[in-house]
């Protein structure tokens, strides 16, 4: 195993105790400061994986380090303070009456001083945008706001890595857009290790930096959104699509013809690609406001 990695696994297995196997013989690298995703239909075996990287499961096989030791002789308390985890739903975190409360927890739990408690709390709640809601009640919030402190709640412990289960499974398009952006906030300016498991594609390709594709516990490709989306076959296999304006390409090229150069993952890029075929003379006399 290489040196320098947050996270890294090697030949992990785990079987459910009915006798569903969840991982089989999974490696998995995380490096410092990078922005991981893992893709995957529902019993791919994702949420699993995630939960042995924080030691709520314990792995019947491989070993599982984190920054470089393994989970197993890192002290529960120590884990949870360098390992954040965010459940996928709100009502399974959020347990606090007001918003000041439930951030608050955390680091009370650590005896710091109420003083420190304090500025804790209202630097995450900034951090998601959400130091307007501090004297909010939780049951009075949206899902979205409940969503941005339960991950307020696990940045007040000052995680260096942060584990995300479908941060943005149930929220319209511009709360999920939204969630993305907070991660990426994290990631780029605080430099915290993000890890999420997510089925959804659309947005993966403009913030990850490296993307697992798990299917039936065993991982299918793994790389940069351009060497994993280039699959098709392999994507479908995993129960999973291209982003919508791949596929929508994709076909254009499949059975229209198009003579499109390679897969584009984003607006941008298909745009790119699709003012490759018209026409250099065309373009001019566009651009000259002179009738095609």
């Amino acid at each position: 195993m290489e040196s320098g990695n947050a996270i890294e696994t090697s030949k992990v297995c785990f079987t459910y105790e009915e006798g569903t196997v969840a991982l089989e013989n999974v490696d998995f690298e995380v490096k410092s400061g990078e922005f991981t995703a893992l893709l995957g239909s529902n019993g791919s075996g994702k949420t699993t994986l995630l939960k042995m990287l924080v030691g709520l499961l314990k792995s019947r096989k491989g070993d599982v380090l984190i920054n470089g030791r393994n989970i197993h002789s890192i002290k529960t308390s120590e884990l949870f303070q360098n390992i954040g985890f965010v459940l996928q739903n709100p009502n399974d975190q959020l347990f606090g009456t007001t918003v000041e409360e439930d951030v608050a927890f955390g680091p009370r739990n650590l005896r710091l001083t109420e003083g420190e408690v304090r500025r804790r709390v209202e630097e995450s709640l900034e951090s998601v945008c959400a130091l307007d809601l501090i004297h909010r009640e939780i049951h009075h919030l949206s899902f979205g706001q409940q969503k941005r402190v339960m991950l307020a709640g696990v940045l007040a412990l000052r995680p260096s890595i942060l584990i995300l289960d479908e941060p943005t499974a149930g929220l319209d398009p511009a709360g999920e857009a939204l969630m993305m952006q907070l991660l990426n906030r994290l990631n780029r300016e605080k430099d915290i290790t993000i890890v999420l498991a997510t089925h959804s594609v659309d947005l993966m390709p403009l913030f990850a930096d490296r993307i697992y594709v798990l299917n039936k516990g065993k991982v299918l490709r793994q790389g940069h959104a351009d060497e994993v989306f280039r699959d098709n076959d392999m994507i479908e296999c995993a129960g999973l699509r291209l982003p919508y304006i791949s596929e929508l390409l994709y076909q254009m090229k499949r059975f229209d013809g198009v003579p499109i150069n390679g897969l584009p993952l984003t607006i941008g890029d298909a745009r790119k690609r699709l003012l490759e075929l018209i026409p250099e003379n065309l373009i001019i006399k566009q651009l000259k406001g002179d009738p095609a």
